[in-house]
């Protein structure tokens, strides 16, 4: 994967690259690392509203058509092919370092040793807090050499068991910020990936007033994506599939009902409801659609910001061929201009707080925001059990 020379802008999660990673069968655990694919100028001429020609040998694939509309993020892990392909930007998690420890000849390990071998922990004298500074070392010390390895962004994912701590997320964004300042990682090189909980939210907006970019995850429904994008988020992600999921199996969510009553998809319509509640209040914040199930998805979300898609969507679109002399019948389903004639109640358009929050998000968001907690969390005691078992680390 050929390496982009651009610095990312703050309002840019992934600088472009074309080719896509390949998946480490040995990290099936492993949180993804995220690359984003490089526009075909053919593709780019689409997404200018220009005819394609080109010479008749050329292949076009719905992969190159598709990537001039919307950022792809290949969801994909990565641990020491950088010879082979080189990621552009990447994120950095509990499940990231389970997949690391699974692997034991890969370059990561030192820097697990390292935060294992840390002073400062080692004199912590709670075992769980001891535990918890080896955690956020290690995301670091990880976070650190990735970032070192690739020109983009790296996300770090905070603590879910802070999730519905304001201070507690700030204090653990504060303690990651310094310790990639140690390892000369700029913080506009840096994303924190935040639980969208309002404390999340507050958290998010009382961070970006310092110009630390945060990714709010987890979003489910209007009410936290307006909540965050008025809060300046630079980054909300949106899980469309698992919305889909969620509706084929319940009933009684205001939000869904609604959008099933329209003959729309409840994941798909969520983000083009964001999309253009971003664009019409012009917020900074940048639309990242996950948990794409299909290449329909792909197609239906044109224009987003960034979508995250599995490897086996892109290669097969990738596999499927397009004729360049054949006018694109791909087009953006999302455009700013959306913002200006959707139809949002007065209801919609408030300053969201903690109470109106709490009142607007239905069961779906909720259900499916406690689940993604629980797994995180899961994860960062995995993560911590571990630790505990193979500490002191060889030579301390």
């Amino acid at each position: 994967m050929a390496l982009s020379v651009s610095t990312p802008t703050s309002s840019s999660l992934l600088p472009p690259s074309r080719q896509v990673g390949r998946w480490s069968p040995l990290a099936r655990s492993a949180k993804p690392a995220f690359f984003s694919l490089q526009r075909s100028p053919l593709a780019t001429r689409a997404a200018a509203g220009s005819a394609p020609t080109s010479p008749v040998d050329e292949i076009v694939t719905e992969l190159d058509a598709v990537a001039g509309f919307s950022e792809i993020v290949p969801d994909t892990v990565v641990f020491d092919d950088f010879e082979r392909f080189a990621p552009t930007a990447a994120t950095v998690s509990s499940s990231l370092l389970l997949g690391i420890a699974g692997l034991p000849d890969t370059k990561f390990n030192s820097a697990i040793d390292t935060a294992l071998a840390d002073g400062e922990c080692n004199a912590v004298e709670k075992p769980e807090d001891r535990l918890s500074c080896y955690l956020t070392k290690a995301l670091a010390n990880v976070g650190a050499e990735l970032a070192h390895q690739v020109p983009g962004r790296v996300s770090t994912e905070i603590d879910a068991r802070l999730a519905y701590d304001t201070q507690g997320i700030i204090q653990r964004v504060h303690e990651l910020l310094n310790l990639y300042n140690q390892h000369d990682v700029p913080t506009d090189r840096l994303l924190f990936k935040i639980p969208a909980t309002w404390q999340g939210i507050e958290a998010s907006r009382l961070l970006e007033s310092e110009g630390i970019q945060t990714h709010l995850t987890f979003v489910y429904s209007f009410a936290q994506a307006a909540a965050a994008a008025q809060a300046g988020a630079s980054v909300v992600q949106i899980f469309v599939g698992r919305l889909r999921d969620w509706a084929r199996n319940h009933s009684g969510d205001p939000e869904i009902d609604e959008a099933l009553k329209k003959g729309e998809d409840a994941g798909l319509a969520l983000a083009k409801k964001v999309y253009a509640y971003i664009h019409r209040n012009g917020y900074k914040t940048k639309l990242m659609a996950a948990a794409i199930r299909n290449k329909q998805d792909v197609f239906s979300l044109l224009g987003i910001d960034y979508i995250i898609a599995p490897l086996k969507i892109l290669q097969s679109l990738e596999e499927s061929v397009t004729d360049p002399d054949v006018k694109y019948s791909y087009v953006p389903r999302l455009t700013p201009a959306i913002g200006k004639t959707y139809d949002f109640t007065e209801e919609e358009l408030v300053k969201w707080d903690q109470l109106s929050l709490a009142a607007a998000m239905g069961p779906a968001a909720e259900e499916l925001l406690a689940s993604g907690l629980e797994g995180y969390v899961n994860q960062a005691r995995r993560v911590e059990e571990l630790f505990g078992k193979i500490w002191p680390p060889p030579n301390v």
